[in-house]
């Protein structure tokens, strides 16, 4: 038995973290579209509060939007026959491009689905030519 191929291996091994948000990454679908003004990005959230559902901006280009959906509590009496709605914490990152203002963002949640709107940066202003005067005709 070879104990540094155990060690390279557990070594390389996903940590329980990155798999957990893999997971929670790939349960939370998105759809991202962009207007001339703004990004936005469009996420079901069924049976969730807006106070389940956190929105915040890391490292001034990473839009995190993050939660947790909980099991209802059981009744007495009462047993699951099938469960089939997803429980747990949900998790998407999406980097902003260039152009996003991460000062100008809002989020709403209507009807089970967040809205996340973030305004873009006006376009820079085109550089003028620049004139040079007084110039000096040498003979």
């Amino acid at each position: 038995m070879d104990t540094t191929d155990e060690a390279e291996k557990s070594f390389n091994a996903p940590t329980r973290t990155f798999v957990r948000d893999a997971k929670a990454m790939a349960s939370t679908p998105a759809d991202v579209k962009e207007y001339p003004n703004s990004y936005v990005f469009i996420i079901d959230m069924p049976g969730l509060k807006s106070g389940d559902i956190k929105v915040h901006v890391e490292d001034d280009n990473m839009l995190l939007i993050s939660g947790e959906r909980k099991r209802e509590e059981e009744k007495e009496g009462a047993k699951y026959v099938r469960m089939e709605r997803r429980v747990g914490k949900f998790m998407r990152k999406f980097v902003l491009p260039e152009n996003a203002n991460a000062d100008a963002i809002s989020a709403v949640c209507q009807d089970g689905v967040l809205t996340v709107t973030v305004e873009k940066l006006p376009p820079p202003e085109p550089k003028k030519p620049k004139t040079i005067e007084g110039l000096q005709q040498i003979i």
